[in-house]
C-alpha cells in the first residue's frame, strides 16, 4: 500500500490539497497556490534539517597564584551584601564599592584563580565627576534642584571580574522569506505574496565576549559601558591594583557560559539575517549552531563606580574607565512629565482640529 503524502502550507500551516481547476496545489485556508515541485523540495529541506545546536565548552580559565604574587594583596568583606573585593596592601577601604556599607580585612588572597589579562584604568576619578555632570545636561525630565543638592557619597575605581569567551560557530540556518506585489483596478486593491525558502551556511569567529563575573555588579549597567577595547588588555601584574579594587569574582566561568551561549547565538543570527536581502518579509524558520574551539579567559575591566544620594534616595552610576561611556538612571519631575503630556495632549488636538476644519471633517 502506498503512502499518502500530506503538505502544510508555508504560509498558514493548514493542510494543502490539490486542486483540479488551478492544476496546482492549493490551501484551502489562506487560499495559497504551490507548485508541487516546489512544495516537495521545501519539504526536503524541512526534514533533513541538520542536529540540534551544540554549544559546549572548555571551563578551565584563569590560572594559579604563583608563589608571593599575592603576598601584597588584601581581602575586604561586605557586612551587608557578602561581596569581597581585593586591594594592595595600601589601599584604605571603608566602604564597599557597591552597597556603600562598611566593609573589613579579612586577610589576605588565597584559594581563587588569578586573572589572565586586566584593561589598565586609563580615566581618574576628577574624569568620572565631569562625565556626571555632562550627563545630567540636557535633561528636560530632572529636577532643577537634583543637580545642586546631588551629593556624590563615594566614587571607586573598581576592576570588575569578566569571563572572556572566544569560539568558532559553523552555523545553518533556514528562512521562510515573501515578496510582495501589489496592484490595483477600478474595484479592488490587490496583493499577491510569493513564499520562497532561504538557506544560508557558514563560519563566524568570535573573540572576548564578555560576561560579568560579579553578581554585585549589574549585568545591564555593565553590558551598557561596552565596548572595552581589548586592544589595551595586558598580562596581569598585581601593580596594576595599586589605589584601585578588585571584585572577587563569585559567577565561577561553567555558570557564565549560558549568557555567552546567549550572546553569540544573537549576534550569529543577527549576522546572517544582514545577509537575507531583497525580501519584504524575512522569518527564521530552524537555526543549527555548532561552537568549536571554545575557549574562556579571565579578565578585570576597570570601571568607577558613583555613588549618590539625593531626597532620600541612592543612586549608582558607572563610568568605563578606559573609554569614559556613561550610564545610570537619573530621577524625572513628575510635574514637568505631566505638564510636557498636557502640551503634546493640547497640541494634537489642536493640529486635529485644524487638519478636519480644512479637510471639511468640521
Amino acid at each position: 500500500m502506498s503512502e499518502l503524502l500530506e503538505y502544510k502550507c508555508p504560509c498558514c500551516g493548514g493542510k494543502i490539497e490539490f486542486n483540479s481547476t488551478e492544476q496546482q496545489m492549493k490551501c484551502p485556508f489562506c487560499e495559497s497556490v504551490f507548485e508541487l515541485e516546489a512544495l516537495q523540495a521545501y519539504d526536503d529541506v524541512l526534514n533533513n534539517q541538520p542536529a540540534e545546536s551544540e554549544m559546549n565548552w572548555e571551563e578551565e580559565a584563569g590560572s594559579e597564584w604563583q608563589q608571593g604574587e599575592s603576598e601584597n594583596l588584601r581581602v575586604y568583606k561586605c557586612q551587608s551584601c557578602g561581596g569581597e573585593v581585593v586591594a594592595d596592601e595600601t589601599t584604605a577601604a571603608s566602604k564597599c564599592p557597591y552597597c556603600e556599607n562598611p566593609v573589613i580585612m579579612t586577610g589576605q588572597l588565597s584559594g581563587d584563580l588569578k586573572p589572565d589579562l586586566i584593561i589598565p584604568f586609563k580615566l581618574n576619578k576628577e574624569d568620572a565627576k565631569k562625565s556626571l555632570l555632562q550627563h545630567m545636561e540636557g535633561k528636560p525630565l530632572l529636577p532643577k534642584i537634583f543637580k545642586s543638592q546631588n551629593h556624590i557619597d563615594e566614587i571607586k575605581g573598581v576592576y570588575v571580574p569578566v569571563w572572556l569567551f572566544d569560539a568558532d560557530v559553523d552555523a545553518h540556518i533556514q528562512y521562510k522569506t515573501q515578496k510582495h506585489k501589489r496592484w490595483s483596478d477600478q474595484q479592488f486593491n490587490y496583493l499577491e505574496k510569493s513564499v520562497f525558502s532561504v538557506t544560508r551556511a557558514g563560519q563566524i569567529q568570535f573573540e572576548n565576549v564578555p560576561v560579568d563575573g560579579s553578581e554585585k555588579m549589574d549585568d545591564t549597567m555593565m553590558e551598557a559601558l561596552e565596548p572595552f577595547d581589548m586592544k589595551a588588555a595586558v598580562p596581569f601584574q598585581t601593580a596594576y591594583l595599586s589605589g584601585y579594587m578588585a571584585d572577587k569574582y563569585d559567577v565561577d566561568a561553567k555558570t557564565s557560559i549560558a549568557r555567552a551561549n546567549e550572546r553569540i547565538e544573537n549576534s550569529t543570527l543577527a549576522e546572517f539575517e544582514n545577509t537575507v536581502k531583497g525580501y519584504d518579509e524575512v522569518e527564521t524558520e530552524h537555526h543549527n549552531l555548532h561552537l568549536n574551539n571554545g575557549e574562556a579567559k579571565y579578565a578585570l575591566f576597570p570601571v568607577w563606580l558613583l555613588n549618590t544620594s539625593w531626597n532620600g534616595q541612592k543612586y549608582t552610576f558607572a563610568m568605563n574607565g578606559q573609554t569614559g561611556k556613561f550610564v545610570g538612571d537619573l530621577p524625572s519631575d513628575k510635574g514637568k512629565a505631566f505638564g510636557i503630556f498636557c502640551a503634546v495632549t493640547i497640541g494634537t488636538t489642536i493640529l486635529s482640529y485644524i487638519i478636519g476644519t480644512l479637510m471639511g471633517w468640521i
